[in-house]
């Protein structure tokens, strides 16, 4: 008599949980940048507090909300190629990263809202987690260029855009000598140090606090929310839940009261005739 042997039904395997590591270089440098940032008061000038807000917005809302944001990621418009590279620079000064690593990570952010194993910074991790956590425990799907250069192939194409990916903290070097020269030791604290902390903050609260509070103007998949200080800190991107309904209209704030200083950046490129192809 033989004896019917019946394999049992395979299971679906299950990746393993990546486990998280911290990154010792990421956690000293964002450490130290807070911590000399809160030297200021000790070299306090008015004409220092002016160049950190002056560098604050030209490297927020014109290099990250304009250009990595609305130009390189979403094509919400379109500038001469010459203009578009300036902007780029601009965003390379705001140390965020390099313009591959920024545009891929918000693609996979938009693809995958709130997943926590495909959004680098999901809600759902926690508040902690999508504000700066994720830049504390870096998972290499994300920040290893040969990995995550696929998700924004079209600035990828571009050399003076991988070579502003790989080398854009030699930019803030060389600004910091400039304002050294300029004003001395106070324009480079609130200048580098003052202005950089200040928005990494204000653009890591689009990430956390966007999700977390706030109200909708339209109904999404995810937990996007607009919340009102956010849109006027982050210049326009607090308006989180209008973004993630069309994320390629190049107007953030829909409403009259939703204030989106990018957005008259804008209108005033399209009214010199720098400005093409705005999607409303």
């Amino acid at each position: 008599m033989t004896q019917q042997l019946i394999a049992p039904q395979s299971q679906p395997l299950v990746q393993p949980e990546e486990k998280l590591k911290p990154s010792w270089l990421n956690i000293f440098i964002l450490g130290s940048f807070h911590l000399i940032a809160l030297s200021a008061p000790w070299f306090f000038s008015w004409s220092a507090l002016g160049v950190a807000v002056f560098f604050h917005w030209l490297t927020g809302s014109i290099g990250i909300c304009l250009a990595y944001h609305r130009i390189l990621t979403h094509h919400s418009l379109e500038v001469p190629k010459w203009l578009e590279r300036i902007l780029v620079t601009c965003g390379a000064l705001a140390l965020q990263g390099g313009p591959i690593f920024w545009a891929a990570g918000h693609n996979l952010h938009h693809a995958h809202t709130e997943d926590n194993d495909k959004d680098p910074h999901s809600a759902k991790r926690g508040f902690w987690w999508s504000h700066m956590g994720w830049l504390l425990y870096p998972q290499d799907k994300y920040f290893d260029y040969d990995q995550y250069k696929k998700y924004a192939s079209r600035v990828d194409r571009d050399p003076y855009y991988r070579w502003l990916n790989k080398y854009f903290a030699l930019l803030q070097v060389i600004l910091g000598f400039g304002l050294l020269a300029l004003g001395g030791w106070s324009w480079v604290i609130y200048g580098i140090f003052v202005r950089t902390v200040v928005l990494w903050h204000c653009t890591w609260c689009v990430n956390s606090a966007t999700h977390f509070w706030g109200y909708k103007n339209f109904e999404c998949e995810d937990g996007s929310l607009n919340l009102w200080w956010v849109g006027i800190l982050a210049y326009g991107e607090g308006w989180h839940n209008n973004h993630h309904f069309n994320p390629r209209v190049a107007k953030a704030g829909q409403r009259w009261w939703e204030i989106d200083v990018t957005w008259w950046v804008i209108k005033v490129l399209q009214a010199l005739g720098l400005a093409k192809k705005v999607v409303s």
